[in-house]
């Protein structure tokens, strides 16, 4: 089966900082659906008009989030959450990784998102092995299809009834004898 796909643009945003550690901080700040219609979008990250002077943003079009029927549970438990977030992964770029395509414009963007995500247990899976994933609100046009992929895909596992001392039936708890300690 072919995973749900819906093209969109990352914002990534550089905060200048006053500190003796560090002189900026990059976040994903937003997520944005681009329109499946247009064009093809061009790949490289453009300036965003709403920078200012202590924060500078940045669109990175170009990528996807896909929506895979295995994955339905960890959609579930986003979509089950009181605010649902899409999840960002995105790396530092090496100062040499620089691009023959590379604009005035991205000259300074060092944060690349490279996957983005909406469920629980894959951006948890990223966390896990250490890598850098930021949590943004969802756009509610994604929200919907996810609700109507959820009711198709998702069937939560039937619950077990489980008897207080099962564990340790046919067993004397004191001894670990299989027999009970019955047969003196």
């Amino acid at each position: 089966m072919q995973p749900l796909r819906f093209p969109v643009t990352v914002i990534m945003q550089r905060t200048a900082l006053e500190n003796r550690w560090a002189d900026e901080r990059w976040d994903a700040v937003a997520v944005e659906l681009e329109d499946p219609t247009a064009p093809g979008p061009d790949r490289v990250p453009t300036r965003a008009a709403d920078s200012s002077a202590t924060a500078v943003r940045w669109r990175c079009p170009g990528h996807e989030i896909e929506l895979h029927p295995v994955e339905a549970e960890g959609y579930y438990l986003n979509l089950s959450a009181r605010e649902p977030k899409v999840f960002v992964l995105w790396r530092m770029a090496d100062p040499g990784d620089a691009t023959e395509d590379a604009t005035e414009d991205d000259a300074e963007l060092r944060a690349r998102p490279l996957i983005v995500t909406v469920s629980y247990h894959e951006a948890g899976r990223f966390l896990d092995v250490g890598e850098q994933v930021d949590a943004v609100p969802m756009p509610v046009a994604l929200l919907k299809a996810m609700e109507s992929f959820i009711a198709v895909h998702y069937r939560p596992e039937p619950r077990k009834k489980v008897k207080r001392n099962e564990l340790y039936e046919g067993e004397d708890r004191r001894r670990g004898d299989p027999s009970g300690g019955h047969d003196r």
